[in-house]
């Protein structure tokens, strides 16, 4: 687990998790809003760093504060501020867990030791290290998801692609 502030004393805590077997579970109480704690649950594959997460949890933080959020809920609205696309059921699908999930990033806001250990309990697996994600993202499929032409990575990191995507998103 590692915690980073966000904004304004907020923080954003991360668990990354290997071998899940319950990844149907989870996605169903979340489906019905029964999932506690509530927690973002995010596919790390296309994750190749937190920072681009980061930026999104900052991103769903200011909509919060501004009464306007697209999605039900804060971790939800995180999911679709990490993902390149504005449709929200795409978004949570490709960029949040699947029926079949086996590698998953969990993410919670303003989370205590309690509450994470408590996610930790949740999800059926092998908590790994967060230093995993940029070796184990794939480049591919990160690309295609959000764009990045290789001559862009030329000049650029994937991560930093990925964060320019997230931040003007809306202003597109």
């Amino acid at each position: 687990m590692k915690t980073f502030d966000v904004s304004g004393g907020d923080t954003l805590s991360f668990s990354l998790f290997d071998d899940v077997t319950n990844a149907k579970e989870l996605l169903d109480s979340m489906q019905a809003g029964a999932l506690e704690p509530e927690v973002a649950l995010l596919n790390p594959s296309l994750i190749p760093d937190l920072f681009p997460v980061l930026v999104a949890a900052h991103k769903t933080l200011l909509f919060k504060s501004r009464g306007s959020l697209t999605t039900r809920t804060l971790h939800s609205e995180l999911v679709y501020n990490y993902s390149g696309s504005k449709h929200i059921s795409e978004s949570l699908k490709r960029c949040g867990i699947s029926d079949g999930s086996t590698y998953v990033l969990a993410a919670k806001f303003n989370a205590s030791i309690e509450e994470m250990t408590a996610v930790a309990s949740l999800i059926k697996g092998k908590e790994i290290g967060l230093e995993e994600l940029e070796a184990r993202a794939s480049t591919s499929q990160i690309q295609k998801h959000y764009k990045v032409p290789a001559p862009e990575l030329e000049i650029s990191s994937l991560a930093d692609a990925i964060t320019c995507r997230i931040a003007a998103r809306d202003a597109l």
